[in-house]
């Protein structure tokens, strides 16, 4: 339950905003200058009201220029490091991830039109829009947390809002650091991505797909140009000084002028790219990632939700034949050429996120992709015992096999 002084701050905080609302009525362009004097003639009229402690100004100054200008009750949430996910399941009950475990957070909106109106500023920062119509839209924050929305009559219970925060990106020098990747795995795949093999990284959600895509796009060669393909821009690739990020379009309220994973691969054939990645491919935009892994760009990335790399290809497949009538035996044929190697991610039961596999994607055996499995995750003996003390499971990536198409590596002089 809320306590009585928390309810009294929260009744006075509400009471100033109506009054600073009702001082701006009528202004359509507000000035930084005179949003910071109101919110100020605001907080002196309250301290004639009653007793207001220097303390206390400073942080009414400052909520209140948060629901003005910022994430409202949300931006706590957002400006804390420790918080990575923030899931807001109508007015009422707001939930946060903490070192990956989840708890309902004690502060609410006190109406549903402020949580509306939050998720309207989100989305118009990006010229996107979400409403009746179309209740279902992906945004993002200035600091590059993805932001997705779900409106009623969707959402039956109220406006859902699910924020994902990344930190500063994550090198593979952190990842090992962690324990989640090898140093040896590591190296083995910074050799193979400046070598120019096709890398795919799958996982389920949450097990960190982006992150490790951004860490692998670290050992991209600053002299080569890089062209980002995304639903909401979240890659952070700052080594490349010739880049060029596309991100998505939706369709306006007459449904027109959408622009599609798809067509942003189209463009990018005809930008000269060295590289292409894509931020993740969940439908028929396979067939044309596919087609431009095929088509001499080495060294591409891209990312799909996989329960494991042999269910991977399967989905793989499927979203393939979404795109085009093809037989099977052309899809696998595809994807075999396309795509060298294929990187697994999970969550373990103490919710860390590590590599669980690397595997070399082999040619089209009897109508079956062939999978070499390289490296693979093996929880140590007596893991089970540990967990219990420290809860944490230990486990390392253990080397199970030889890479065997070895042309690129040996063309780029790395050792095979």
């Amino acid at each position: 339950m809320e306590k009585d002084g928390q309810r009294e701050s929260r009744t006075v905080q509400e009471r100033l905003k109506q009054e600073i609302r009702m001082e701006l009525q009528g202004i359509s362009q507000i000035e930084e200058e005179n949003l910071q004097e109101c919110i100020d003639r605001a907080i002196r009229r309250e301290g004639q009201r009653q007793y207001l402690p220097l303390q206390r100004r400073l942080e009414l100054k400052t909520r209140l220029y948060d629901s003005f200008r910022r994430l409202d009750i949300l931006q706590e949430l957002v400006d804390d490091p420790e918080v990575t996910e923030i899931m807001v399941n109508g007015k009422d009950r707001i939930f946060v991830e903490k070192k990956g475990r989840i708890s309902q957070w004690e502060r609410t909106f006190d109406q549903v039109e402020e949580l509306e109106d939050l998720i309207q500023q989100i989305v118009s920062r990006i010229n996107r829009s979400v409403n009746v119509a179309h209740p279902i839209a992906d945004a993002r924050l200035e600091d590059g947390s993805r932001v997705h929305v779900v409106l009623p009559p969707v959402a039956l219970d109220g406006p859902v809002v699910t924020i994902r925060k990344f930190p500063d990106p994550i090198t593979a020098e952190k990842l090992v650091s962690i324990g989640s990747l090898t140093e040896e795995a590591a190296q083995f795949l910074k050799n193979l991505v400046q070598a120019g093999y096709n890398l795919f990284i799958c996982g389920g959600t949450g097990s960190g797909k982006t992150t490790f895509l951004n860490a692998m796009s670290g050992f991209i060669p600053n002299t080569e140009r890089v062209i980002t393909i995304e639903d909401s821009a979240e890659l952070q690739i700052r080594q490349v000084p010739n880049l060029v990020r596309l991100e998505t379009r939706n369709a306006n309220g007459e449904g027109e002028g959408a622009i599609e994973i798809s067509d942003l691969i189209r463009a990018a054939l005809r930008m000269r790219p060295d590289r292409i990645i894509v931020g993740e491919v969940r439908g028929k935009e396979c067939l044309d990632m596919l087609q431009a892994l095929n088509t001499g760009h080495a060294g591409s990335l891209s990312t799909g939700h996989g329960n494991s790399p042999r269910d991977m290809l399967s989905r793989l497949e499927t979203m393939t034949l979404m795109g085009a009538d093809l037989p099977l035996a052309a899809v696998r044929s595809q994807i075999s050429s396309a795509i060298d190697i294929l990187v697994h991610l999970g969550r373990l039961r103490d919710k860390s996120r590590r590599v669980l596999e690397i595997a070399e994607v082999g040619a089209v055996e009897e109508g079956i992709i062939q999978l070499n499995s390289l490296f693979r995750f093996q929880e140590e003996e007596g893991s089970v015992d540990e967990e219990r003390k420290t809860g944490r499971v230990r486990g390392h990536l253990i080397k199970t096999g030889t890479l065997q198409s070895v042309e690129k590596l040996k063309a780029a002089g790395y050792p095979v």
